[in-house]
């Protein structure tokens, strides 16, 4: 038998164990983990005692010249009149108020200027991708003029124009629909009738049922193939519904006509010079942005997709509407959430054409109270809640058209 080999045995080597080593609180200092959390920890003190020390500075300087802080004030009655208001007011309103009409008017030609540059700015950007030359030029030399020059000089340039156009009484005529004159635009609308307010709720209704259409035949188009055919209702409901709405309300058609009395047109709807003026500035300012995206977003698409599509004979419409646009919206959501941040902070040059938006309602507040470390707060706390909300809805839209992995 063979033996057991001692001599290898007693070579091998005997395990030892050591006593546990003493914890060093300064070997913490070697661990990256820990230096980065002391790093930004320290980073966080010194933010905290600067803000600290400024804000013990400015209490300390008002004190001084005996000006009161707080947000007090706004209770107490305004004392100014606002040309321009989307809901009552009058001097003997407060403060409140006032900011509130200020921040209604921002947001009224925030949204109209978001909604027109968009419309203006896809326009021109389909333009720019034209293989007709002079199409193509012509909207190459939209661009750069007007994304070249300032956006405060455009607002008083279309403000000088209103302002030369001709009094009321020689009104330049819009074939019937209006007049327009240097005290702004007049136009024709529908006469105030109940109807118009459930014609308008049903036409919200036919959207709603529209989109869900639309939504469904997509899904159906994706997980199982099948093409359902919704343009012609969807087309019916939209156009059908409110019309049949409109017609049960007692088909109210009669115009409320602006006519001229004295030295101005009465009745109809007046937009105002100063409105005019910062909806167009701001408006053709930011189309000419929105044109530059919607034209890289449109060649982004690869052609050889689009060369394809055309193979299968399909229209350059069904084109555009279903092999550009949706794939270019995924490269155009990014930057437009950006240019309509950009277009709500620049609506608060409308304080040069005295349009009475919320910077300008808080210019005056400034001036009669002396509270501008509050005004200006307000107006930085407005301004960031509308560019947060204008991200979060184009976050949540950039999530509905990004591609979906199966």
């Amino acid at each position: 038998m063979k033996q057991p080999d001692h001599a290898s045995h007693s070579l091998a080597p005997s395990k030892t164990s050591w006593p546990p080593s003493p914890f060093r609180p300064a070997s913490l200092l070697g661990s990256k983990t820990v230096r980065g959390w002391c790093y930004q920890l320290l980073l966080a003190l010194l933010l905290v005692s600067f803000g600290w020390w400024l804000y013990s500075n400015v209490v300390d300087n008002l004190q001084t010249q005996r000006i009161t802080t707080g947000f007090a004030f706004l209770h107490q009655s305004a004392q100014f009149a606002i040309g321009e208001t989307l809901i009552d007011y009058t001097p003997r309103d407060s403060y409140a108020r006032a900011v509130l009409v200020g921040l209604l008017n921002t947001l009224y030609v925030t949204i109209c200027g978001i909604a027109l540059a968009t419309v203006l700015g896809f326009i021109v950007g389909l333009g720019r991708t034209s293989k007709n030359w002079l199409l193509a030029k012509l909207a190459e030399g939209y661009v750069e003029l007007l994304r070249n020059v300032p956006v405060i000089l455009q607002v008083i340039f279309w403000s000088m124009v209103i302002r030369n156009l001709p009094s009321p009484r020689g009104a330049i005529e819009l074939a019937g629909a209006g007049f327009l004159t240097n005290r702004g635009l007049t136009m024709t609308i529908l006469q105030s009738h109940p109807g118009w307010f459930w014609t308008f709720c049903a036409l919200l209704a036919a959207l709603g049922l529209s989109l869900s259409l639309s939504a469904l035949a997509r899904r159906l188009r994706e997980r199982q193939g099948r093409i359902l055919p919704t343009a012609r209702l969807r087309a019916a409901l939209i156009i059908g519904l409110p019309l049949l709405v409109w017609w049960l309300s007692g088909a109210p058609h009669a115009l409320n006509q602006p006519e001229l009395r004295g030295f101005n047109f009465r009745g109809g709807l007046t937009i105002s010079p100063e409105f005019t003026s910062l909806l167009l500035g701001i408006t053709l300012y930011s189309s000419a942005f929105i044109a530059e995206i919607v034209r890289a977003g449109v060649q982004s698409v690869p052609k050889g997709q689009i060369e394809a599509a055309r193979s299968l004979s399909l229209s350059s419409w069904h084109v555009t509407r279903h092999i550009v646009i949706p794939q270019a919206m995924r490269v155009m959501v990014p930057p437009l959430a950006s240019q309509y941040v950009s277009l709500a902070k620049n609506s608060s040059i409308a304080v040069v054409v005295g349009y009475p938006e919320l910077a300008n309602i808080s210019n005056t507040l400034m001036n009669q109270t002396g509270q501008a470390l509050e005004a200006i707060a307000i107006m930085m706390v407005v301004y960031l809640i509308i560019s947060g909300t204008t991200s979060l809805l184009m976050n949540l839209f950039n999530r509905y058209v990004a591609i979906k992995e199966r």
